[in-house]
């Protein structure tokens, strides 16, 4: 950060008293849900209100892969506490917003800016040298925490890190305001393609600063988060306990990857049949609209899809730029289901260490889009043309009409078939 920085965002800051309670509770009030009166808080009662093995939070979300291009949610932050729709990535770890500090770059925001507390994470502290590039950083203001964040998509962030309330309803019908680390974002850098009318970054990725390590280590839920996204638009997201295990196919996450829902290896499969490609390591990233294969495994799925589509009434359709590969059929298309007749599903089997592999599989639905031209197109991409080399990454179309879980206590990735469309609410859920 440059110098002067720091004055401008202490003048800037909304002062407000600090619990030392990092989550407050109150009194149940008519509504049946446990209302949050600071006054009331006390350090003692923190960790007895919930039990953290059976407790959880369901999030409804908004947003498709196609047209809107993202997935988000909306989480009110701050005090008094105002709403913000955040972009779901489980590729990143920092929750973070479009911040008046004041800003130097902000995109347009379906609220007003942000407004940061004067809370400021110091910049040794643990969650700050997670976001630094190396352990030997430099402290240019041992008051605060500077960050920068690049995004694979060219988006970055710079911002400053603080303390703030986020408001969360547990399913067992408490509300809590629990005081976590977000990011307070000045000077965003994105590209055209890569823009989305949104207030930040709801990160849930592995680390110290993603939103379900920090839940998890206020003792309010087990490490685990999950989502489940809806072909038709909407799903959920959860944290905690909010799954079946019994429906779910289970696979380890990479110990070769410390920061990302990553695993493998795993053999490309196209209609059953094995490609030849295997030692594929897959990453489950939902800030990615589309899924990328490396350049290997991209070309031997065209060349199978090439071959599979010989002699079907589909023909190649360059004109349209929705994505790199479009075809069209006699008349334009209005639906996935008219044409998935024409495609077979795609796989990615686990050697999981056992005799039965777990498969990934993707479903006609889960790899192809319907342009607003009446063409189908290949939602899987070449991912050496973004700079991801050999990664893979399954991104929010290869997702939709499952629940897919993240055990970090375990270590685990997990899938199975849901009806992503049906927002859980009852007490004790179980999706």
């Amino acid at each position: 950060m440059k110098m002067g920085k720091a004055e401008m965002l202490l003048a800037m800051m909304v002062l407000f008293n600090v619990s030392y309670c990092s989550a407050w509770f109150g009194n149940r009030q008519k509504n049946g849900r446990n209302s949050i009166l600071p006054s009331q808080a006390t350090s003692s009662s923190c960790p007895r209100l919930l039990n953290p093995a059976g407790s959880s939070v369901v999030i409804p979300l908004h947003g498709n892969v196609y047209p809107v291009g993202f997935y988000n949610v909306t989480l009110n932050i701050g005090q008094p506490p105002r709403p913000y729709f955040l972009d779901v990535d489980t590729g990143s770890d920092l929750t973070w917003l479009q911040c008046d500090a004041p800003c130097t770059h902000c995109s347009e925001t379906p609220h007003q800016l942000y407004r940061p507390s004067n809370d400021f994470v110091p910049c040794k502290d643990p969650l700050c040298a997670s976001l630094q590039p190396s352990e030997d950083y430099i402290c240019e203001n041992p008051d605060q925490c500077d960050y920068e964040i690049n995004y694979a998509d060219q988006y970055s962030t710079l911002g400053v890190l603080l303390n703030d309330v986020y408001l969360l309803n547990f399913t067992n019908g408490v509300q809590l305001k629990v005081r976590m680390a977000l990011g307070c974002g000045y000077d965003q850098v994105f590209s055209p393609s890569s823009y989305h009318p949104l207030d930040g970054i709801l990160g849930l990725g592995r680390g110290k600063t993603s939103l379900i390590s920090q839940l998890n280590s206020q003792g309010l839920v087990r490490n685990v988060i999950g989502h489940c996204l809806s072909s038709q638009g909407g799903g959920y997201i959860f944290f905690g306990n909010a799954y079946d295990s019994a429906r779910v196919t289970w696979t380890p996450i990479s110990s070769l990857d410390s920061k990302h829902y990553s695993a493998g290896p795993a053999e490309l499969v196209f209609g059953g049949r094995k490609t030849g490609v295997g030692s594929l390591t897959a990453v489950f990233d939902t800030g990615s609209s589309y899924s990328y294969f490396n350049s290997h495994a991209y070309q031997a799925l065209l060349s199978w899809l090439k071959k599979d589509l010989t002699g079907k009434p589909l023909k190649a359709a360059p004109d349209d730029q929705t994505l790199p590969l479009c075809w069209h059929g006699r008349r334009p298309f209005r639906s996935i289901r008219e044409v998935r007749k024409y495609f077979k599903p795609v796989a990615l089997s686990f050697n999981s260490g056992g005799r039965v592999k777990a498969q990934f599989e993707i479903a006609p639905e889960a790899y192809l889009i319907i342009s607003n031209l009446g063409n189908v197109c290949l939602g899987i991409l070449d991912g050496s043309e973004i700079g991801l080399e050999e990664l893979n990454l399954i991104g929010d179309i290869s997702m939709q009409d499952k629940v897919m879980v993240f055990e970090n206590e375990k270590k685990l990735i997990g899938w199975g078939p849901a009806d992503c469309s049906r927002v859980p609410k009852s007490r004790g859920v179980s999706i």
